[in-house]
């Protein structure tokens, strides 16, 4: 295979207008939604003093999400995707502008900050579904690989750069300033994305319950889009050991608050490279075997980092973690998209995008309790080993996620699981 063959794919943006402008606002929603991110948390630090209470705001804000993603898929299917996804960017602004003029009050309320961070979870569900459910119908449907390896070069890009622009912000003019440069950061998105085509259902949408029933009816059928979904859990729960990193930078690693930043940086250092290079994803007629892979890679990542004992070596191999998860990602989001018919792309996108909410974060209540009976490394050890037994399961179960590919028409395109 050559270089060029490797590189990040960016035909998408030579060739689909309308993708160009939904990557554009993504890639700025992802850079702003950061400072609003560590601001909100500065911010309820500030107000309450209480770290509870900090983490409290973030519990509200994920069941709001949650809540959100699982009706905004509902809605996707059932109307315009195009005018949810403006209306709920708009919507979300008003709400950033909003905690901005609490936040520069003399004496702000923290109760508007609970309100704030319930409204904007719920209303971003709503409007993230459809979001996702667009990008299928404005590329090519060999090109959704290289769409998800672009959603995936920007989040990784602000999960690196975000957060330090957010502290310094937030430090000068103050999380004030954090909340408005969002609003505004939505607002052009919105205005980014007003000239993408209308995207109205194709037939009349069923009764909402009977919806809901037929899209996890589909996901739990469709031996593809199972299987991939399936094979994220076992690598999210039981080999995410991010929850860990501040014992492990102190214990095992023997530093102090800048090597536990190492440890948080490292996957996702080796994320963006993964996705830089993932050219090739679009290109391979094995796309089911290659996810498999990378998702064993990451397993197998992750048992090395609990071996390691040394920062070094460590840190080498969370980076290769992240760049299997890049690869990962960008293979699930595609083959998603390719099997998932137009009809179910809101629906089944919600629960994609709930299980990566969810996911994540049972994932790193798991590692605690793990670490809590069997120690940190040992829990990081045991976790990897579970995830690589887990996708092998899946892997010999499911030979329709096997065979999967990007390189064929899906039979799901015309009806059938």
């Amino acid at each position: 295979m050559r270089l060029g063959e490797l590189v990040l794919d960016v035909s998408p943006l030579r060739t689909s207008s309308g993708f160009r402008r939904v990557f554009a606002a993504q890639t700025l929603t992802v850079l702003t939604t950061a400072l609003t991110n560590v601001g909100i948390n500065l911010h309820v630090y500030q107000l309450t003093g209480s770290s509870v209470q900090v983490g409290l705001v973030s519990l509200v804000f994920g069941l709001a999400l949650l809540t959100g993603l699982l009706a905004g898929g509902v809605a996707a299917d059932r109307g315009d995707r195009r005018a949810l996804v403006l209306g709920t960017r708009l919507i979300v602004a008003i709400v950033l502008a909003g905690l901005a003029v609490n936040a520069a009050l003399p004496h702000p309320m923290p109760w508007f900050v609970y309100v704030a961070a319930v409204l904007a979870g719920g209303i971003n569900g709503l409007g993230g579904s459809a979001l996702m459910a667009v990008v299928p119908a404005i590329v090519d449907q060999r090109q959704l690989a290289a769409t998800g390896a672009l959603f995936t070069v920007t989040s990784q890009f602000g999960a690196m750069l975000g957060p330090s622009i957010a502290g310094l912000v937030a430090a000068g003019p103050g999380v004030a300033a954090c909340f408005g440069i969002d609003a505004l950061g939505y607002l052009a998105g919105v205005a980014l994305m007003w000239r993408i085509p209308p995207l109205p259902p194709d037939e009349e949408p069923a009764h909402p319950l009977k919806s809901i029933a037929e899209g996890f009816s589909f996901v739990r059928h469709h031996q593809v889009v199972a299987g991939l979904l399936l094979i994220d859990v076992w690598a999210m729960v039981f080999a995410m050991p991010y929850a860990l990193f501040p014992q492990l930078g102190i214990e095992v690693f023997h530093g102090g608050p800048s090597t536990v930043g190492l440890l948080y940086t490292a996957p996702a250092v080796g994320a963006f490279l993964g996705a830089l290079m993932s050219g090739w994803t679009s290109r391979t007629r094995q796309s089911g075997r290659a996810l498999i892979g990378a998702v064993l890679l990451w397993g197998l990542a992750i048992t090395g980092f609990g071996l390691s004992g040394q920062l070094w070596l460590g840190l080498l191999f969370l980076a290769i973690g992240g760049a299997a998860d890049a690869v990962s990602e960008v293979l699930r989001r595609a083959l998603l998209q390719h099997y998932t018919p137009d009809r179910l792309q809101g629906r089944v996108s919600s629960v994609w995008l709930a299980q990566a909410t969810t996911g994540p974060a049972v994932g790193n209540a798991e590692a605690g309790l793990a670490a809590k009976l069997l120690g940190s490394s040992s829990a990081v050890v045991a976790g990897g080993l579970v995830c690589v037994a887990g996708v092998l399961l899946v892997a010999l179960t499911m030979p329709k996620l096997r065979r999967g590919s990007l390189a064929t028409d899906p039979p799901s395109r015309v009806g059938s699981p």
